[in-house]
């Protein structure tokens, strides 16, 4: 029963996240005629603190997490919740952080276009995921947090969870003046990743949380630089192929895009 209840309330606090940042940024999708100019092109690559209100406030509910005593007992507590009923530790998370940015190239293969073009697409996601990679990673290293496991000291904040987040966002800007609830989709994937870091005993709440923020952050900004640094990709159509660099768990590698 305990874990139950812990498994609800830490997929409510995600849940609660995503709908803020519905909330946050497509309220015009909730009134009939407007959904069509949601996201246009001005408002599309248009700065909004708005959209960092909600993110911001998980990295900084992270960062308290690294030293407030209340929020430490919460890490504490939940782990040991967790640790009572011995959840099976599954890799699983390893690739559900991925499934949403290869659902929005798989919808748009079998014609369920979002708003932008392959080659588009892949220099918003890829500028994500380097920009969440460049915040998490020296961020582990500066913080030295150790795992609850102990397996070492890159524990704060959550990569899997970034990454998770910052796909599952992706697919939420891509598809939102679309497909409403389609824009939803990739949430449930990202919430789950970031649960399970902490049922597999590798990250605490707080780490995830902050993962989950600076994911959600990181898409924002590339969808916010795309106008710049598009022009750095100049007007070839024909891009069919793109490597996206990512470091995690003391690992660097490559995931591979094509467009068959």
């Amino acid at each position: 029963m305990k874990v139950a209840i812990l498994i609800t309330i830490v997929c409510s606090l995600f849940g609660n996240l995503a709908f803020g940042m519905f909330i946050g940024t497509s309220l015009d999708t909730l009134v009939g005629n407007e959904s069509a100019h949601v996201d246009s092109s001005d408002n599309m690559y248009k700065p909004s603190y708005k959209r960092t209100i909600i993110p911001s406030i998980c990295i900084g509910y992270g960062i308290l997490s690294l030293t407030n005593p209340g929020i430490k007992e919460i890490n504490s507590s939940t782990r040991f919740e967790i640790g009572e009923h011995s959840p099976s530790h599954i890799k699983v998370d390893n690739y559900t952080q991925f499934i949403p940015g290869a659902l929005v190239y798989g919808l748009n293969e079998i014609g369920i276009k979002g708003k932008h073009d392959f080659k588009d697409r892949s220099i918003i996601l890829a500028t994500s995921l380097l920009l969440s990679t460049a915040i998490v990673t020296p961020t582990k290293h500066l913080v030295h947090e150790k795992r609850p496991d102990g397996s070492n000291s890159l524990s704060f904040p959550s990569g899997h969870t970034a990454t998770a987040f910052a796909t599952a966002h992706f697919m939420f800007r891509e598809y939102r003046g679309h497909n409403l609830w389609l824009s939803f989709l990739g949430y449930p994937f990202a919430i789950f990743t970031g649960t399970y870091r902490t049922f597999n005993d590798k990250h605490w709440v707080g780490d995830v949380v902050a993962g989950a923020g600076i994911g959600i952050l990181s898409t924002e900004f590339a969808y916010w630089s795309f106008p710049k640094i598009s022009k750095l990709f100049g007007n070839k159509q024909n891009n069919k192929m793109i490597y996206i660099p990512y470091y995690q768990s003391n690992q660097l590698g490559f995931n591979c895009i094509l467009k068959f």
